[in-house]
């Protein structure tokens, strides 16, 4: 009997669920305009859709459209469509001021004339870039605005300033004196303009990897973020397909290789195999490739690479001066510090100090072989969470043990505050995190 009611009452559970769920389905969250077109379903820019879902997993919507073979029209087909497709979902009331937004453009799509032509964060030539346009690349034209024209020869430059959609999701503001301008149908053809061959628009795609050099993506998260860790950060790490050299280089950590160059076959849709060599280049987007290497034993390495705007060896060194100056300011900042339970510290401005008196740090923070000097530097940063309660991390590394040690440090008016980070969380050279119960040290200068 007991077995039965439970099986009784599992089915009644994934029941509950299944009705649960399909009423959630058919539940609208709100009204989405189409800025791009789906041609595969009929769907153009300026066409409103209900949206159901948003899934922050996938990156997409799940929209209702008209299903042409169902019994009655009102039947609504789900589909999904990626985020940047769609504006932010709003009430049905207020959808219809959302459209008008985009109706001058509602159809207007445009090429670029030229190679490299920048798409800015404002409506002025002197803005951030924040995307750069490849020859013959096809973006959206969302509405027109307002703003400064470029000059050329002391005479601004004939045209309008568009907000505007490219094929991966990025929004700017690009001037049309060298936009083709054209209009779409339902089906997603060209109507008017300039016409782009396909092959021409493939070949640009592969044109625009060569002689360029592209590097770990976690490059760009590290200065994205400014946490430089400089030990990885390192402008040899790239990749080079240089046509002018006939070379090919491909310098990661633990792969150093070089080969002559002899061009490329095209094996697949944005998918590129280098000649006689072990890679093959997937085309992701105008800053994003990936590499598949493959290396002698046979074992392939897929490798994320991205274009960057920043000079690497620049960051490299303004963050080798964050870590000196910060260091600098620490020993000049204090004399000789004492602490009635810890010892006496003096920091010197050789990178060196001097530590005597410690033993209640011995062994849970310190290593017992280590000696009363060593060397100290900023190694690490705080991260934002703890930028208003510490200056920084002190790491000490102690004569006679391998082992470093860290401290986040406050310079106080009279010394110097310690903390313990050995259970502290770090993420790269960031530390995010104080640990749970941390040793905290007070040290006043004499």
């Amino acid at each position: 009997m007991k077995k039965k009611f439970l099986a009784v009452m599992r089915l009644l559970t994934l029941t509950f669920c299944f009705i649960f769920l399909n009423s959630c389905k058919d539940k609208v969250m709100g009204y989405s305009v189409l800025l791009w077109n789906v041609p595969e379903h009929k769907l153009q820019s300026g066409d409103i859709l209900p949206v159901y879902i948003r899934s922050n997993i996938s990156h997409v919507y799940v929209v209702g459209i008209t299903n042409e073979e169902a019994a009655t029209s009102k039947e609504l087909e789900k589909i999904e469509i990626p985020l940047w497709q769609l504006t932010d979902p709003v009430k049905k009331a207020k959808v219809s001021a959302v459209a008008k937004k985009y109706e001058d453009c509602a159809h207007s799509y445009a090429l670029a004339k030229v190679d490299g032509l920048p798409c800015r964060a404002e409506p002025v030539n002197t803005s951030k870039q924040v995307y750069r346009l490849r020859k013959n690349e096809s973006i959206k034209l969302l509405y027109k605005g307002k703003g400064q024209p470029p000059m050329t020869g002391g005479k601004p430059l004939e045209g309008d300033w568009y907000r505007i959609l490219t094929s991966n999701g990025t929004q700017g503001w690009c001037f049309s004196y060298n936009l083709n301008i054209y209009q779409t149908d339902e089906t997603g053809q060209q109507i008017g303009g300039e016409k782009l061959e396909e092959e021409d628009q493939e070949d640009n795609y592969y044109n625009s990897i060569l002689n360029k050099a592209w590097y770990p993506d976690s490059f760009s998260s590290m200065i994205s973020s400014g946490n430089i860790d400089i030990t990885k950060l390192h402008p040899s790490y790239n990749f080079i397909i240089d046509t002018k050299n006939n070379k090919v280089s491909l310098n990661m950590s633990g792969i150093h290789e070089s080969w002559d160059y002899t061009g490329y076959t095209k094996t697949d849709d944005f998918e590129y195999t280098l000649n006689d060599i072990p890679i093959i280049i997937i085309y992701k987007k105008s800053a994003f490739i990936v590499v598949r290497y493959t290396d002698e034993s046979g074992k392939p390495q897929e490798l994320n690479l991205v274009t960057l705007s920043e000079d690497i060896n620049s960051i490299v060194a303004a963050e080798k001066k964050r870590r000196a100056t910060a260091y600098e300011k620490v020993a000049s900042s204090t004399g000789e510090l004492s602490s009635s339970s810890y010892g006496k510290l003096s920091f010197n401005s050789d990178g060196t100090f001097k530590w005597t008196g410690y033993k209640l740090l011995v062994p849970s923070i310190i290593s017992a072989g280590a000696k009363n000097a060593g060397t100290c530097s900023v190694k690490y940063a705080v991260g934002k969470a703890l930028a208003s309660s510490y200056d920084g991390v002190l790491t000490f590394k102690f004569e006679g043990t391998s082992d470093e040690v860290n401290f986040l440090y406050k310079l106080e008016s009279d010394g110097l505050r310690l903390e313990d980070a050995t259970d502290a969380s770090f993420n790269g050279i960031l530390v995010t995190a104080r640990s749970s119960s941390p040793l905290i040290l007070y040290f006043k200068n004499k």
